[in-house]
């Protein structure tokens, strides 16, 4: 106990841990569990965006969906690679959710996590044409974006490392997505499929961020796997998507 209390300390004081023998039990479920989300999350969104590929409008457009594609299903590889440190079987995990499955378009999950795995809860709905997948992209990608912003900071130090890896390639992902959004905006007809995606996703991406003053938040601060509350990430968010939005008239 000792011993667990010491570490808290340290964790909580700005420390970092290096290795699976270093950290304590409930740690390493924190942990886990939070690299397990993203991964998840990352399978999810490639397995969705692969789908899109075939709805993009142009060479340039399926260029940027297929590129989404493939990465993130690599950064989903990265994290995995972190994740068997800890003696995950990788070879099951990949295999284990079907990564594709979606709910009705009208459901409403809220922050539900479905099917047993770890996904966000808005990669549960489907993807409905193209201008939806782009209004997606821009939306949770921008949520990525704030919330990369706690992952490259993780008290684990070799998943702090793989997230900064990553994390500028998110960034080009959502940059990709503006840039398809433009485009869209250019036709009133377009535009007006912009707003009417954007109103069906943008609650659903904010669910993500998770529960307002979550009570989980002093333990996973304590261990220093987040340093900022949900409430704070979500409205950085919020102010990011109406600052984007407000340059295509949105």
């Amino acid at each position: 106990m000792s011993e667990t209390m010491n570490i808290e300390e340290y964790l909580a004081q700005g420390g970092v841990l290096t290795a699976p023998e270093n950290v304590p039990a409930r740690y390493r479920g924190e942990l886990l569990r939070l690299m397990s989300s993203f991964v998840d999350s990352e399978l999810a969104a490639s397995a969705g965006f692969a789908a899109s590929i075939n709805f993009a409008p142009g060479i340039k457009a399926r260029i940027a969906a297929s590129r989404i594609t493939l990465e993130k299903a690599d950064h989903a590889e990265r994290v995995l690679g972190v994740m068997a440190e800890f003696g995950t079987d990788t070879a099951r995990y990949e295999t284990q959710h079907d990564w594709a499955a979606r709910v009705g378009r009208d459901e409403d999950l809220g922050a539900t996590r479905l099917g047993g795995d770890m996904r966000l809860s808005v990669l549960h709905y489907p993807i409905n044409g193209w201008v939806d997948a782009v209004v997606l992209n821009v939306l949770q990608g921008l949520a990525t974006g704030v919330q990369m912003t706690e992952l490259t900071r993780v008290s684990y130090a070799p998943l702090a490392e793989v997230f900064r890896e990553i994390a500028p390639r998110e960034a080009r992902h959502a940059e990709l997505g503006l840039e398809g959004l433009e485009r869209i905006v250019a036709t009133d007809a377009g535009r007006e499929a912009a707003r009417a995606s954007i109103a069906y996703w943008q609650d659903r991406v904010a669910a993500g961020f998770g529960s307002l003053a979550s009570s989980r938040y002093q333990t996973l601060a304590k261990f220093g796997l987040r340093h900022t509350p949900n409430e704070t990430l979500l409205a950085r968010w919020q102010a990011l998507v109406t600052q984007r939005l407000a340059a295509f008239g949105l």
